[in-house]
C-alpha cells in the first residue's frame, strides 16, 4: 500500500510480467529510440528475471539489419522509422534471444527529424508465438525527447498487455468451440 493506505495498481510493466509468468512464456525486447527504457521498466520489476531473456538496443541502422535481421532493402528504401522495420525487430529479437513474445519501438525522439519523419513518429510492435503473429502501432506523440521516448514505453507495453489478453480470450474461444465430444466448455 502507498503512504496513503490505497493501494496502488500494478505496473504494465508488472501486468505483463504476471501474465508471462502464468503461462511459463518468456519475452525480449529490441529497442531503438527508447535505448533500453522498455528493458528498464521490465527489469524494475521485482522477479522479471523469470520471464525476462533479455534486449538488444539496436540505435544504429547496421545492428537492426547486422545483428536483428531487418531487411537491408527496406532499410535502405524507407529508413529505421517504418512499420515493417518495428514489425521485423520484434521478430528478430524473439527468434535470436530465443523467447516467446518479441518486442520493438524505432522512431524519431528528436531533437530533429530523421528519415524524413518528423519528431514524435514512433513504430512499436509486438511479435507473438504464433506463426505470423506481429503486430505494429504507430504512433504520433508530442513533447520533447523525454516524453516522446516514455510515451514510447508506455505504448509498447501496453500494445504486449492488449495481445497478451486478446491471446488469452483466443485460446479461451478455442477451448470452448473445441470440447470433447463437440459439447461446449463452461
Amino acid at each position: 500500500m502507498g503512504a496513503s493506505g490505497v493501494r496502488a495498481e500494478p505496473s504494465t510493466a508488472a501486468q505483463v510480467l504476471g501474465i508471462l509468468l502464468g503461462r511459463g512464456q518468456t519475452l525480449a525486447v529490441a529497442e531503438s529510440l527508447t535505448g533500453g527504457l522498455v528493458a528498464a521498466a521490465i527489469t524494475d520489476v521485482p522477479g522479471a528475471s523469470r520471464a525476462f531473456r533479455g534486449s538488444v538496443t539496436a540505435y544504429a541502422t547496421e545492428v537492426k539489419r547486422e545483428v536483428l535481421g531487418v531487411d537491408a532493402t527496406l532499410l535502405a528504401e524507407r529508413g529505421a522509422v517504418d512499420a515493417e522495420v518495428a514489425r521485423q525487430l520484434a521478430v528478430g529479437v524473439r527468434t535470436r534471444l530465443g523467447a516467446d513474445w518479441g518486442l520493438a519501438t524505432t522512431g524519431v525522439a528528436g531533437p530533429e527529424e530523421q528519415d524524413g519523419m518528423p519528431v514524435g513518429t514512433v513504430h512499436v510492435a509486438v511479435s507473438a508465438p504464433r506463426m505470423g503473429g506481429v503486430v505494429a502501432q504507430r504512433l504520433n506523440l508530442r513533447g520533447d525527447r523525454a516524453a516522446i521516448r516514455a510515451g514510447s514505453v508506455r505504448a509498447v507495453l501496453a500494445l504486449l498487455r492488449n495481445e497478451l489478453i486478446h491471446a488469452d480470450f483466443e485460446a479461451g474461444q478455442d477451448t470452448e468451440q473445441n470440447g470433447e465430444d463437440g459439447c461446449l466448455q463452461p
